[in-house]
């Protein structure tokens, strides 16, 4: 029987490995899994070792306010993977944790197969990574076909591009035929992000809707973030609609337009068809930090097809009359929409270059490193 240890760290690792394992047990029936996840990862059958959210922690005052606890779970995690003894570990995003385990477990079974599901920001954040992490994963398992080229740049371990899960849901982001005049609004999806960017995209519409007024506002609500939105949504001079998660994806294929907080929105928005304008800003005491970031953009799109076609606006570049002057030609036939229809089915050619089961793809692999770990 192959034993594969699974480890992810927050939601969205959850639903990769949920349907990694999902994958795994129709390539390879049987199977024993065992590790850490959450509710999709249980639902496949993983008995997790303690709740996901004990250890799905952002931001530097709440890692430092669980810091012992967290400590302790990276031990015993580790301990729990030198037990089991598996054929492979997979470990899935978070790397403040996860690769913590993989340097514990390396030390103590140094052949043992690791593969690292998602590759770390190396090419935008702390490149060094890259080449250190060659010490204890055997291969990376990336979501972006640009990622592979920057670990080979970076001397990192063996890199292999298996595709975007969100190419195994394209049909619910084929970009409708028709489109209302909607400008969708996402401030983000964490609690800071939706304080720092919620007043600034109030100011913007404004400004853009000037002579406008059949203009449908609608913002989707982020898990668990309906009352700081509320909260935010006070200062705002019109009260927008608000979309559940179920209708998020319909919403977006839909919109005239968006704007948008940088982040994992900006590639479903493409996929959608539906043009943009992309800001991020950041906390004072975060902000020189951005000088150290490498990627040449922070929207992914433009980074999937090397070209800014989507205009982006970062820290002070962050305006409202900024922003409305990016959305404003977005919403009525111009060259600018039209560019960035033709840039989305660039990036949707992209990211099927590797088939369109990444599921499929990274089980397959993932065994094929078990099948060594067993020789």
């Amino acid at each position: 029987m192959t034993r594969i240890f699974v480890i992810a760290g927050e939601a969205s690792g959850d639903a990769l490995g949920a349907a990694l394992i999902r994958a795994l047990r129709k390539h390879c029936p049987p199977l024993r899994v065992e590790g850490v996840g959450g509710a999709a990862m249980a639902e496949q059958g993983l008995a997790s070792l303690f709740p996901i959210s004990d250890i799905a922690v952002m931001g530097l005052t709440p890692v430092l306010a669980r810091l012992p606890k967290l400590v302790a779970r990276i031990a015993q995690t580790a301990c729990a993977v030198v037990a089991a003894r598996p054929d492979c570990l997979v470990i899935i995003d978070s790397p403040d944790f996860t690769h913590r385990v993989a340097r514990k477990v390396r030390r103590a079974l140094p052949d043992l197969p690791i593969v690292n599901y998602v590759s770390p920001t190396v090419w935008a954040w702390r490149p060094g990574r890259a080449k250190a992490m060659r010490a204890y994963v055997d291969c990376v398992l990336a979501l972006l076909p640009f990622e592979p080229e920057a670990h080979a740049r970076l001397g990192g371990p063996r890199c292999l591009y298996v595709g975007h899960p969100l190419v195994e849901r394209l049909d619910e982001l084929e970009p409708a035929q028709s489109r209302r005049p909607s400008l969708l609004v996402l401030p983000g999806s964490r609690r800071a992000e939706i304080a720092r960017m919620t007043p600034l995209y109030g100011e913007a519409l404004e400004l853009l809707m000037r002579g406008r007024d059949d203009l449908d506002v609608a913002i989707p609500v982020a898990p668990d973030m309906d009352a700081p939105l509320r909260e935010a949504l006070r200062s705002w001079p019109l009260a927008p609609r608000l979309i559940s998660q179920s209708e998020k994806f319909a919403a977006f294929r839909q919109a005239r337009a968006a704007l948008v907080t940088s982040g994992a929105a900006t590639l479903e928005l493409a996929l959608a068809g539906a043009p943009m304008a992309v800001a991020y800003r950041v906390s004072g005491l975060e902000s020189p930090l951005r000088f150290l970031v490498t990627a040449p953009s922070i929207v992914l799109p433009n980074l999937i097809i090397g070209d800014k076609v989507i205009p982006e606006f970062i820290q002070e570049a962050a305006t409202p009359r900024a922003l409305a002057d990016a959305l404003a030609p977005l919403l009525d036939d111009t060259p600018a929409r039209a560019a960035q229809l033709a840039a989305f089915g660039r990036v949707r050619a992209r990211l099927l270059e590797a088939g369109p089961h990444p599921s499929a793809r990274a089980a397959a692999i993932v065994l094929d490193y078990a099948a060594r770990g067993r020789d």
